[in-house]
């Protein structure tokens, strides 16, 4: 019985076998050796598109990276340009003015060994050996003294104010160029050039105060010299034989 049933099922089987092989075999023995088609995979199709779409995202990455960085090159050479706008030289000029006005002091300089030297001389203890000559000539040149400090004074006065327009055209003009600057390192020199045109106010304000200290100075000295010379004088005066003779004053004439 099993050996009626496996014959049979082979016999079917090769039925089978028999039936399918001029199918299969039938296109292989038509088609040419040369002949050839194409297979399109949905799946190595996809993969390439996302391949494609996955370098073009990175040459997007590259292109916009080296963008950037020439932007940041651009930006620092803006940071570098240095500004075409300097101001130095008027400040120099007004500086040397105030400089020179006070350079012209007369009488006593701005000097320490020479203040010195004319307080000893002139401003110092009356010595009692004076002439009467010496005492008017030194007063005279304290005097002289006194005058030329005042006027010194009002002089560095006169050009301080006449630095002030000066000031102000410089000070618009730096103003201007800070705000226009294109970069950090052109702010700064405008802000450094301001802090100068401050520096050269500051000088004529310093400069102003030592005249008229100088001036003041001189007046006190003078008079505290005159005062000193004046109780000498009077001292010779009184002295016998100095110039003073006391005599009877008759105040009524008595004979009318």
């Amino acid at each position: 019985m099993k050996t009626r049933l496996i014959r049979s099922r082979t016999l079917a089987l090769a039925a089978t076998m028999l039936a399918a092989a001029p199918i299969a075999l039938a296109p292989m023995m038509a088609t040419p050796a040369h002949a050839w088609r194409i297979v399109y995979d949905p799946t190595n199709y996809a993969q390439n598109v996302l391949t494609a779409a996955r370098s073009l995202e990175q040459i997007t990455h590259q292109i916009t990276s080296l963008q950037n960085e020439a932007q940041m090159l651009i930006n620092q050479a803006k940071n570098l340009a240095s500004l075409p706008f300097s101001a130095l030289q008027q400040i120099q000029q007004s500086v040397q003015k105030t400089q020179q006005l006070l350079q012209q002091a007369q009488g006593i300089a701005f000097d320490v060994q020479q203040i010195d030297q004319m307080f000893s001389q002139k401003y110092g203890n009356v010595s009692m050996s004076a002439t009467d000559q010496q005492l008017v000539a030194n007063a005279r040149s304290r005097w002289q003294n006194t005058v030329g400090g005042l006027q010194d004074a009002m002089r560095v006065q006169a050009g301080a104010v006449g630095n002030i327009d000066s000031n102000r055209a410089q000070m618009s003009a730096l103003v201007g160029q800070s705000q226009g600057a294109t970069g950090a390192l052109q702010a700064t020199q405008a802000g450094n050039q301001l802090l100068a045109l401050q520096s050269q106010q500051l000088s004529d304000l310093v400069a102003l105060l030592a005249a008229n200290g100088r001036a003041g100075a001189l007046t006190e000295a003078e008079r505290s010299a005159a005062a000193e010379q004046g109780r000498e004088q009077r001292r010779r005066f009184l002295t016998p034989g100095g110039g003073y003779t006391p005599g009877n004053a008759q105040m009524f004439n008595n004979g009318n």
